[in-house]
């Protein structure tokens, strides 16, 4: 799963990411905890142009049809192999495909022989900006008040990540970016393609403070590497 991720380069992101319709989301201030229920960065083209653009989203994807708000909670992450046919997210994989870039995302091994668990941040190996494939939803209540959410695909782990989780974020290549935000592409089994583990030559992790553990901790401190 993915529970715990970073974006401190927005403007960065902005830039390399082609995104031509900047709003209030690229003023969100440089994250290094971002934790589920916080507000997000995440890049979606809407059906009426072909433009690329940010959208502040709530982290916990809540389907249009919910009656509690708190199945956000539970719906921080996708499962790409079921994507397509879970009632939760079937229509966003369909109709909105978003881009959620990071500098990198936390995962937590168990110690043996002990409760405890080990912080990881894991990140390219260059500590380039990459970008997570994720779903985004609007929701709207009986007052018409409207609130948007997404939700990070996860897939199998790869071999640097598996000793730490089975799961891990699905990492978009910059090439598929244009097909997977597309809405008006609707081929599923060419969408379920994208969606693999990436290259753990390309990767890297390394243990990190327990500080990270809370989100009320967020600062540069929180990614550093543990000596």
């Amino acid at each position: 799963m993915c529970g715990r991720f970073t974006q401190f380069a927005i403007t960065k992101a902005a830039e390399a990411l082609q995104v031509e319709a900047i709003d209030e989301a690229i003023d969100l201030p440089p994250r290094y905890n971002i934790a589920p229920a916080q507000t997000v960065a995440a890049i979606a083209q809407l059906p009426e142009n072909d433009q690329r653009q940010w959208l502040p989203l709530r982290w916990g994807l809540i389907p249009s049809w919910a009656k509690d708000l708190a199945i956000g909670y539970k719906l921080i992450n996708a499962r790409s192999e079921t994507v397509a046919e879970k009632p939760s997210f079937r229509s966003a994989f369909k109709h909105r495909r978003c881009l959620i870039p990071t500098n990198g995302f936390y995962e937590w091994q168990h110690l043996d022989g002990s409760k405890k668990k080990q912080p990881y941040f894991i990140s390219l190996q260059n500590d380039d900006l990459f970008t997570l494939a994720g779903l985004w939803e609007r929701w709207e209540s009986l007052e018409g008040d409207i609130l948007e959410t997404c939700t990070i695909l996860t897939t199998t782990a790869n071999e640097l990540v598996s000793p730490i989780h089975d799961r891990m974020p699905v990492i978009l290549q910059p090439q598929d970016y244009d097909q997977w935000l597309d809405p008006n592409f609707k081929q599923a089994d060419k969408l379920q393609e994208l969606l693999k583990p990436y290259s753990a030559k390309a990767m890297q992790a390394y243990p990190v403070s327990i500080k990270v553990n809370s989100p009320k901790n967020d600062s540069p401190e929180c990614s550093q590497r543990l000596e």
